[in-house]
């Protein structure tokens, strides 16, 4: 338990003083701003396709919250899931990919996937890892610990975000109202959102150990995993969540994290650390 706990102490350490750490809390907090001042101002724009001569309208966010989340996702309710109020609207969700379901908060669980392999492709390049486990450090702890630094990462950009939200929604002028989603399901789906980035930062991880030195490699198989999952985040934490949502996003992510941990664990195991 002392060997994980300098371990993480050494990690956190790495991590605020990582410049890169700092960039990207940075263009999380920039990309609201840019996004929502950029389709406010070019709202009503139309676009052709010079091929097939389809006409294509740009389309404003209805509010400032539309970039966190919209409602109609999985709601979870004693024990049982609410689906969305018609079949219209969940294919709409599952189908809709224009840029407004695509350029939002969402974003932040593919940044993170840069964020954790160069994190963790940096220990293999320097020689950090060889060192660390040739002093019989726990494989276990190793992945542990670099799974939590993620998910410390992926929370803080993901509060970036809103931060970046409110300040682009407020230059915008797009209105702040929350609809049936209330205060309280603005919070369960931030918190919801957060949670889930436990499943996300352990798979970031497996790809990280598993790829080593390839840190090209680590991001493509991250990217690819991310892009597998996208259309999960959504629905698991719409803007109208409630505790049942957030209690099933950590659940999950503590329960995923624990098994594609053993995952990274059997890597760092059966291969060779370089």
């Amino acid at each position: 338990m002392n060997r994980y706990r300098t371990m993480l102490r050494t990690d956190m350490r790495r991590l605020f003083t990582s410049r890169m750490f700092y960039i990207m809390l940075g263009i999380a907090l920039a990309m609201p701003i840019a996004i929502l001042v950029m389709t406010s101002s070019l709202a009503g724009t139309e676009m052709k396709n010079q091929q097939t001569g389809e006409v294509t309208v740009m389309e404003n966010f209805n509010s400032a919250w539309e970039i966190i989340g919209t409602e109609g996702g999985f709601k979870l309710t004693g024990g049982e899931t609410e689906k969305p109020e018609s079949s219209d609207h969940a294919a709409a969700m599952a189908m809709n990919m224009d840029m407004r379901s695509m350029c939002n908060i969402n974003l932040i669980f593919f940044m993170l996937a840069v964020f954790v392999c160069c994190f963790v492709g940096d220990d293999f390049r320097s020689g950090y890892a060889k060192n660390l486990f040739t002093l019989r450090a726990k494989k276990g702890d190793y992945v542990l610990s670099k799974t939590l630094v993620g998910f410390f990462a992926g929370a803080a950009m993901l509060i970036m975000f809103f931060i970046g939200a409110v300040i682009g929604g407020g230059i915008s002028g797009l209105s702040f109202d929350l609809g049936n989603a209330g205060a309280d399901g603005l919070v369960m789906c931030m918190l919801a959102k957060i949670f889930l980035m436990g499943v996300f930062a352990a798979i970031y991880v497996l790809a990280g150990v598993f790829a080593k030195k390839k840190t090209w490699l680590s991001i493509l198989l991250s990217l690819g995993a991310g892009m597998l999952l996208f259309m999960m985040i959504p629905m698991m934490t719409p803007l109208d969540s409630n505790m049942m949502n957030v209690f099933m996003c950590l659940a999950g992510g503590v329960l995923f994290a624990l098994g594609i941990g053993q995952g990274s664990r059997l890597i760092l195991k059966k291969t060779d650390l370089v």
